[in-house]
């Protein structure tokens, strides 16, 4: 019998995917899970060896596969592009992971104008664009899912990750309103909000080493519960459990404590 957390063989037959950021660690989990017989993949990433790679692989599993070497932070570009796969052909599904996790660098005092353009862009203004023109044509279809990867920094004010947690909150508050504007039209929206994931990305972040972030998961696991979540139809899921319980803790603090809490928890300047 395969374990819990072990990662769905493929989505269904005949079900046609975009996966966003699929060369990176949580993007390619996502497309071996749903990676099988008679489904078809579109997958982007801005790593064409990389992507190259998870293609062979969901090719092996049996799924029809295409590529799109692709860096969302071209707004107009994703945009087009995610319009034009559409109309060839429709998406059932669309998983918008693409992301960016930089915190502020070593040695500033504050987060650096043009970082905090880019975690805009990247973090907010593409995912939520894409959202919202696959959005549309699912809604006119009255069939669909969308997935917005967001992130538990967002439930909190973190001083050394102000974009990082800010663009979060923001495709959060996004997620949820475009949740209840499609509802009535037979698409349905899930906002994932994971805490640490052990991926390479979060491994080279300073100050992080593989083992020591509290309750990280694999990506493997991490997209099955995604799956798991997309197919009960959930808005939203945080995982793992404690840091929905650190939401509720943030949340009940008094204002002065909570920023002795956070202003602890900041690496040095």
């Amino acid at each position: 019998m395969p374990a819990r957390d072990d990662p769905p063989r493929h989505a269904a037959a005949g079900s046609r995917i975009l996966i966003t950021g699929a060369s990176g660690d949580l993007g390619g989990a996502l497309a071996r899970a749903c990676a099988g017989p008679d489904v078809q993949l579109s997958l982007w990433g801005r790593d064409p060896d990389r992507l190259a790679a998870i293609a062979e692989a969901c090719l092996a599993a049996g799924a029809k596969v295409e590529t799109r070497s692709l860096d969302i932070a071209d707004v107009d570009a994703a945009i087009a592009a995610a319009r034009s796969e559409d109309m060839a052909a429709p998406f059932d599904l669309a998983l918008l992971v693409a992301g960016l996790g930089e915190t502020r660098a070593p040695g500033d005092l504050v987060e650096a104008a043009e970082l905090v353009a880019r975690l805009g862009t990247v973090n907010f203004t593409a995912p939520a664009a894409i959202g919202a023109a696959l959005g549309e044509r699912m809604a006119a279809r009255r069939r669909g899912a969308l997935v917005f990867i967001g992130s538990a920094a967002a439930f909190h004010a973190l001083p050394f990750a102000a974009a990082y947690s800010g663009t979060k909150a923001g495709l959060a508050r996004f997620a949820d309103a475009l949740r209840l504007n499609l509802r009535p039209h037979g698409v349905t929206v899930t906002l994932v909000s994971p805490g640490f994931i052990d991926t390479a990305a979060g491994r080279r972040q300073a100050g992080s080493q593989a083992g020591t972030r509290p309750f990280a998961l694999s990506p493997d696991v991490v997209a099955h519960r995604i799956m798991r979540a997309v197919q009960r139809r959930q808005a939203h899921l945080i995982l793992p459990w404690p840091f929905a319980l650190l939401r509720l803790f943030d949340r009940a603090l008094p204002a002065p404590l909570r920023d002795r809490l956070l202003l602890s928890l900041t690496p040095p300047a």
